[in-house]
């Protein structure tokens, strides 16, 4: 239970101030390229972007479409440099895990090939973005939004039912997200599994900002959130590389080392589909969202 006084704007701004704080001490880190700098900054924008999206009926309308438009075109130009890294570093080491006959020294070889040729393509795109004149934009936009908050009179309404109103439409919509997902044809399927996955995370990121006011119920949402999130993650990684290796075997590749890896993404992606019923049942309840 939130402590008595708490208001939900205090708990949303506290959880603004914290993001934004971290988002810009990471501009020389990526710079440097830093491990995991390009990630923790690319995760900043996208719990600062959730936050004013979950909690947006506690803003003036349309005080921060602008600031939702700029960190997404930030978390996006970092995103490719990320995605590419991960990509080629998880391929690689289950390539050296495959059978003699499948070459896996060869094959891993040429993946970290690729995935160096990747990174080295889109480094310089995320240099000139953390470089830009949007991003200094986007920081200055940050501060404005901290100094002067523009926030609705529902804001200074008491932290503990509001937190729980907004876990629990974060919730309905992940729950309408699933249910369309796993009642999708092979065509739709992936995508419908990939929406989920966003609605997932953005119900987790809004039970993390409940977290520091309401304790333990908080948390415990946030681990069942995180649980679904997780599993259609593996799901989404497991299509996108398995979709790659596809690109890279028409390419000239390694077709029957990288034609295994394949096979193998493809499982990953049926387990997780079969998992994720359960996974969301722990995380269905209404008592979940129960904050107050």
């Amino acid at each position: 239970m939130a402590k008595p006084g708490t208001t939900v704007g205090q708990v949303l701004m506290a959880r603004i101030e914290a993001q934004a704080a971290l988002l810009a001490g990471l501009d020389d880190a990526v710079r440097a390229d830093e491990p995991d700098a390009v990630h923790r900054m690319r995760v900043a924008c996208r719990r600062l972007r959730s936050a004013l999206r979950s909690f947006r009926r506690l803003f003036v309308p349309g005080a921060t479409e602008d600031l939702v438009v700029e960190l997404r075109w930030l978390a996006g130009a970092l995103g490719r440099a990320r995605d590419h890294e991960v990509l080629a570093e998880r391929l690689a080491a289950e390539a050296r895990r495959l059978p003699a006959a499948c070459e896996p020294g060869r094959v891993a070889a040429a993946l970290e090939r690729w995935g160096g040729a990747e990174y080295r393509e889109v480094r310089s795109e995320v240099v000139a973005a953390v470089d830009s004149p949007r991003r200094r934009a986007l920081g200055e936009a940050l501060a404005v939004l901290l100094a002067d908050p523009p926030l609705r009179p529902r804001a200074a309404r008491a932290a503990g039912p509001e937190l729980s109103r907004i876990a629990a439409r974060e919730q309905r919509r992940t729950a309408e997200r699933v249910r369309t997902a796993l009642a999708a044809g092979p065509e739709q399927r992936d995508h419908a599994l990939h929406r989920a996955r966003k609605a997932a995370k953005r119900a987790r990121y809004a039970g993390e900002t409940a977290v520091p006011a309401v304790g333990a119920r908080a948390e415990r949402y946030v681990r069942r959130m995180k649980a679904v999130q997780e599993v259609l993650g593996e799901h989404q990684d497991a299509v996108v590389a398995a979709g790659t290796l596809a690109a890279h075997a028409a390419d000239g590749g390694e077709p029957f080392g990288y034609g295994v890896l394949y096979g193998g993404r493809l499982a990953v992606a049926e387990a997780t589909r079969r998992r994720l019923p359960d996974v969301w049942r722990r995380a269905a309840g209404r008592k979940l969202a129960r904050f107050d």
